[in-house]
């Protein structure tokens, strides 16, 4: 009696020897690590990102020794998947480049070139949303001054700064990818802001329908940081994460792109991060996760490290990929039967 061809995704924390040796035997892997164990793996069929913050069994972790893997167990061999690079002129096709009936992994490092792009561009990219694209923004301790980072391997030990590296994953069939946000905000009751352009530095803008700047409105108005800016994306609500405010300047750096014609609001303030974290992954069905991936913001604000999020593993990112850039959610994907 025949067995239907299936993938199957492992996620778990591993030591150096093992990766190599996973990697020496072929194993096709998505690698998350800090920049000094990324530079020690042999050429194979991975791609991986430097970061040292991790979702694990014991909980949040920060740690420059560990590994965080995902392992693409195969049954159909002939229809293996396929590792592409990218830079800031070709991202465009990747949505182009990923299989009919599949999924695709994506990192890309952080203040690339190639990470502005995508996160600009991404939803006006050829065949996006087509076929579910799910990955991560890759980064540094935040001690360090330092350079986020990708790995290819199938250059070796190529390590680079300004190109995105994807895994396109061909599935039967009888599965089927779905890709979710775990998304603790809503827009709120305050003004309503607009941009005059896409960006991800802002200063002008329009407030209630009236010339403005947002560092001025965020100081005037005690506004809490750590609550995002929301907007509607034909249908999906996206956050706009703040990264420094320069009132000086009148500049607001972002962690994701406003867009232009868009409306934006802050966040409804959420009175205990943690909890509320906590119950929004209980509300989810996270059974069969393949692949997941968690904000740096949710790890600081949750205060994470060495708490569980439920049973979710992964890295802890500067960024997430569903289908476009993210910012404060958690991403995760799941097989399922068609």
């Amino acid at each position: 009696m025949s067995t239907k061809p299936s993938i199957s995704i492992d996620s778990e924390m591993l030591d150096l020897d093992t990766v190599k040796a996973k990697i020496q035997a072929g194993e096709f892997m998505t690698i998350a690590a800090d920049e000094s164990i990324l530079e020690q793996l042999p050429a194979g069929n991975w791609i991986g990102g430097t970061i040292p913050y991790f979702m694990s069994e014991q909980g949040g972790t920060v740690s420059r020794d560990s590994i965080f893997v995902n392992t693409i167990n195969n049954s159909q061999p002939a229809n293996p998947p396929r590792i592409t690079i990218y830079d800031s002129n070709s991202i465009s096709r990747i949505a182009k480049d990923a299989p009919t009936h599949g999924f695709t992994l994506v990192i890309l490092p952080a203040s690339s070139d190639v990470h502005l792009n995508y996160a600009q561009n991404a939803p006006e990219f050829p065949n996006m949303f087509f076929t579910p694209i799910v990955g991560w923004i890759s980064g540094f301790h935040l001690e360090d001054d330092s350079t986020a980072k990708v790995g290819f391997g199938p250059g070796g030990n190529m390590l680079m700064d300004q190109q995105a590296v994807a895994m396109h994953v061909p599935l039967p069939e009888h599965q089927l990818a779905n890709v979710n946000i775990i998304n603790l905000f809503e827009e709120g009751e305050g003004p309503a802001i607009s941009f005059p352009s896409t960006g991800f530095t802002v200063g002008t803008c329009t407030i209630d329908g009236k010339a403005g700047n947002l560092a001025q409105f965020i100081q005037e108005h005690g506004i809490d940081t750590r609550s995002p800016l929301v907007a509607d994306y034909s249908g999906i609500k996206v956050n706009v994460s703040v990264k420094n405010v320069d009132t000086e300047s009148g500049r607001v750096d972002l962690y994701a792109p406003v867009f232009e014609g868009l409306t934006y609001h802050f966040a409804r303030p959420v009175a205990d991060y943690m909890k509320a974290f906590s119950d929004e992954v209980k509300r989810n069905d996270t059974n069969n996760i393949a692949f997941s991936c968690n904000c740096i913001l949710n790890f600081l604000y949750s205060e994470l490290e060495g708490k569980k999020t439920g049973h979710i593993t992964g890295p802890i990112t500067f960024g997430e990929v569903a289908y476009q850039l993210l910012n404060q959610t958690l991403v995760y994907m799941t097989l399922t039967e068609a």
